[in-house]
């Protein structure tokens, strides 16, 4: 019986049947890049970045769409698949306000560029995530150049219009990761392609601002664009060339134990993204909490240190004081008035971890089964 072996750069490889080229190729640490893949939805093949040369056939294939045969043999970095690249590479670059180092024009023309895009944005600096562009990446990784291209203007404006996302129109290059994190991950089903041809665009429902629309504002589109076009409000500074470090933890606003990943500067959050796509529970999806609802942790309104009232006033003390006096507190009611009569009322938004010491406090402690949560707490 033949085995189902596929041969991608001279690496013998075994695939099981209705798995693409890309995927194996992934799944060996195969690099072939790529710029509207997103996993676990169904392929756009937007891009035409994961090209790769079949032997035998004529024309390149989209390797995220292109199941596997036994004896398929595969070239993911021919030079016929570099070329392809390098044009459509370029020709996303040519698209937009992309003014990073790696577009090429004349001195004047250069410069006339770039005062244009630093009005569009409102801002006195490169792209807003310059160095941390997947595009860029690509122009770098093969030398692409866009002399000659005509530029490409962009008819829509940018929306700032909601505390969250900013979407840049003149950055988009309609690869519809947007669209499939959206419609198939989240299932929240509040963006899409519209219009078509030269006037091709992501729309909000009735091509509405994200605040209009049924956007719950996950930030799940955010996460996934691959350039400039979707950014977090409060990212739009400029502090991204600052040092910085990730700290996995887990979520702390509800039971569920999303994982997340915290990008930390000076200390302090700056950022939030959804962790690994492979570790549950949420496999890198993140709600509108969890993702931008960190400003409490560095506020300076925080309590940091217990509150006792002494003389009806409230005054700092320390922990043992704090508890030793709710201890005393319990142990009054408890001996005045019995177990019963007091209640634990505990929260939905906090973790498993700490809803079951509350529990146990309550009836191992308190000897009372009076425990509830309330969602809105």
């Amino acid at each position: 019986m033949e085995k189902n072996i596929i041969t991608i750069n001279e690496n013998l490889l075994a695939f099981e049947p209705g798995e693409t080229i890309l995927s194996i190729a992934q799944r060996n640490k195969i690099d072939i890049p790529t710029l509207c893949h997103l996993k676990n939805t169904i392929p756009t093949n937007t891009c035409k970045i994961c090209l790769v040369e079949i032997k035998g056939k004529p024309e390149l294939v989209e390797s995220c769409k292109t199941e596997a045969c036994i004896g398929m043999v595969v070239f993911s970095e021919s030079p016929k698949v570099v070329k392809a690249r390098k044009k459509n590479i370029g020709r996303m670059l040519a698209s937009g306000n992309h003014n990073c180092a790696i577009r090429d024009f004349d001195t004047d023309d250069w410069t006339s560029f770039q005062l244009k895009v630093l009005e569009d944005d409102g801002k006195e600096d490169l792209c807003p995530v310059w160095g941390d562009c997947e595009l860029q990446d690509l122009a770098y990784r093969y030398q692409v150049k866009t002399k000659g291209m005509p530029l490409g203007e962009c008819q829509y404006e940018k929306e700032q219009a909601n505390p969250f996302i900013i979407r840049d129109f003149s950055r988009c290059i309609l690869c519809g990761r947007c669209v499939k994190a959206c419609c198939e991950i989240q299932v929240n089903n509040a963006i899409q392609f519209g219009y078509k041809d030269k006037d091709l665009k992501i729309i909000a429902k009735d091509d509405v601002t994200l605040k209009d629309s049924d956007c719950v504002f996950c930030g799940e589109c955010l996460q996934v664009c691959p350039v400039g076009a979707l950014i977090p409000d409060k990212a739009f500074r400029d502090d991204r060339f600052k040092d910085t470090h990730t700290v996995r933890t887990t979520c702390s606003f509800c039971g569920v134990g999303c994982q997340m990943d915290l990008f930390i500067q000076d200390n302090q959050i700056v950022k939030i993204d959804g962790a690994d796509i492979d570790l549950p529970p949420n496999n890198a999806s993140l709600c509108v909490k969890g993702r931008f609802g960190f400003d409490f942790v560095h506020s300076k309104e925080r309590l940091t240190r217990p509150l006792i009232k002494k003389d009806g006033k409230q005054v700092e003390a320390s922990w043992d004081e704090a508890l030793e006096l709710v201890a005393q507190k319990f142990t009054a009611i408890k001996e005045e008035s019995r177990p019963d009569a007091l209640g634990v009322l505990t929260s939905a938004r906090i973790t498993n971890e700490d809803n079951y010491l509350a529990q146990k406090f309550t009836r191992a402690v308190l000897k009372t089964n009076n425990i509830d949560h309330c969602a809105r707490l």
